[in-house]
């Protein structure tokens, strides 16, 4: 492969993993900002809604918590809190009670065990050791040349990619877990349940293209080092 087709392989792949990710970005702020204008009939609040779906799971002793910030939601299984920004912790829009009952999904897989949300904790620490080489890398390329930079770069990208690997069947299952809560609990009628498909299906798809634009990224890296063993 001649440096000119190299390059602009190289580049291609770097607009592709581009486009990908600020299509799942765009797409999943479209859609909070379409479902947050929209109220849910049951008037209920996220927080409402999350410990509604939380008592009827046995989890009285999970804490709903308000946190700053706008979409930083998330559930800390060390400390059994769901952390709800402001907006969902106090709203009453669809895109509220959507993005809670999501958190509240990922409470339930603690609880029972559920496999994947194991070994992502388990993967947790590793990628953290491996994405410090990205701080030494170029002390790294110093005594090792382009060609160790490269590696390092790699081990990076694999180990990312193996989390996002793993993340995906996680987060698709607390979406899946979070809509038959709030269908079984009557928290949404049935036509708010498109609105809360489509939410969640748009925050579960920014995976899905972390997940492509970490394998494109690798499989350039892999491209540019393969050349220059050549």
């Amino acid at each position: 492969m001649n440096g000119i087709t190299e390059m602009i392989i190289v580049y291609s792949l770097l607009i592709i993993s581009a486009i990908i990710v600020t299509y799942a970005q765009t797409k999943i702020n479209l859609s909070y900002g379409k479902y947050k204008k929209i109220n849910s009939k049951g008037n209920l609040t996220g927080k409402d809604v999350a410990r509604k779906i939380l008592d009827s799971n046995n989890l009285a002793d999970v804490k709903v918590k308000e946190v700053s910030g706008e979409l930083t939601d998330h559930y800390d299984p060390r400390i059994k809190t769901v952390n709800l920004s402001s907006n969902i912790f106090n709203g009453t829009s669809i895109a509220s009670i959507s993005v809670a009952a999501h958190e509240c999904g990922h409470a339930i897989q603690d609880k029972v065990g559920y496999t994947f949300m194991r070994i992502r904790a388990m993967l947790v620490p590793v990628v953290r050791l491996v994405s410090y080489l990205g701080y030494f890398s170029i002390v790294i390329s110093l005594f090792a040349g382009i060609t160790g930079y490269l590696k390092v770069g790699i081990i990076i990208e694999f180990a990312t990619l193996l989390f996002h690997l793993v993340t995906l069947p996680v987060e698709f299952n607390a979406s899946s877990r979070a809509k038959k809560e709030l269908v079984r609990l009557h928290l949404i009628e049935d036509n708010e349940y498109n609105g809360v498909d489509s939410m969640l299906s748009a925050a579960a798809n920014t995976y899905v293209a972390s997940l492509l634009s970490n394998l494109l990224n690798l499989f350039r890296l892999l491209l540019i080092l393969k050349n220059r063993d050549d």
